[in-house]
């Protein structure tokens, strides 16, 4: 497979300990950007900003965040379950946003990239707090990325699910006859995306080739979104 070159970008990844975090600085550094991981939830309003002034430039954020996703029935989700999804995954995207984007706007440049769900464009039982969250970061960047197109900064989301991640599917539950056969019956590819493909595309979409894309939400999921 052919490597893209992200030489001279400074990368920003968020949770890069967790969900796809360590997949892609692996990958983008491969690519020879130069990776700012932070591994830290962001529950403290605070914290975005001071990642970003931390790292100084920031030429391309990606938005890694994630928690496992809670399986409670609709009826039964309380607010604090719906107030601590919403924490986790949504309050922290604009906070990012806001820290990264005046210096992006500044200099016409910049990519900011979520790594959100598919679980937002198609429905699944009991998740309705974890996709409500996902839906909201979708619309969230749908929104700013035709708001700052103009400013030369191009933001947009993937969209995924059965990718090979240890939050989603680890080790045991791939293991599953019960769960191998779902992946036969649900996704048309019959497999889970690979960590290193996932990752390929997010290098992809950080790089000077993918500077036509604008508000774009990208599913990645075996085409399990088409069916």
């Amino acid at each position: 497979m052919a490597t893209l070159d992200l030489s001279g970008k400074r990368v920003l990844v968020t949770q890069s300990s967790t969900f796809m975090g360590p997949a892609l600085c692996d990958v983008l550094a491969r690519c020879g950007a130069e990776v700012i991981a932070d591994e830290r939830a962001l529950l403290d309003p605070a914290l975005p900003a001071s990642i970003v002034q931390a790292a100084g430039r920031v030429d391309v954020l990606v938005a890694n965040l994630a928690i496992p996703a809670p399986t409670t029935p609709a009826a039964e989700v309380g607010d604090d379950e719906w107030r601590s999804v919403f924490a986790h995954m949504v309050d922290p995207l604009p906070r990012l946003v806001r820290a990264v984007l005046p210096q992006m706007v500044q200099r016409r440049s910049g990519k900011i990239l979520l790594i959100g769900s598919a679980s937002a464009l198609r429905g699944i039982k009991r998740t309705s707090t974890y996709s409500a969250a996902r839906g909201a970061q979708l619309s969230y960047m749908q929104a700013v990325g035709v708001e700052v197109a103009p400013h030369n900064v191009q933001i947009n989301a993937i969209a995924q699910n059965f990718v090979d991640n240890p939050t989603y599917f680890p080790p045991e539950v791939q293991a599953n006859p019960a769960f191998q056969e779902r992946l036969r019956r649900e996704v048309p590819l019959g497999r889970l995306v690979t960590q290193e493909e996932d990752a390929q595309f997010v290098a992809y979409l950080c790089s000077d080739a993918a500077n036509c894309f604008v508000g774009q939400v990208f599913p990645l999921c075996g085409g399990w979104v088409a069916r």
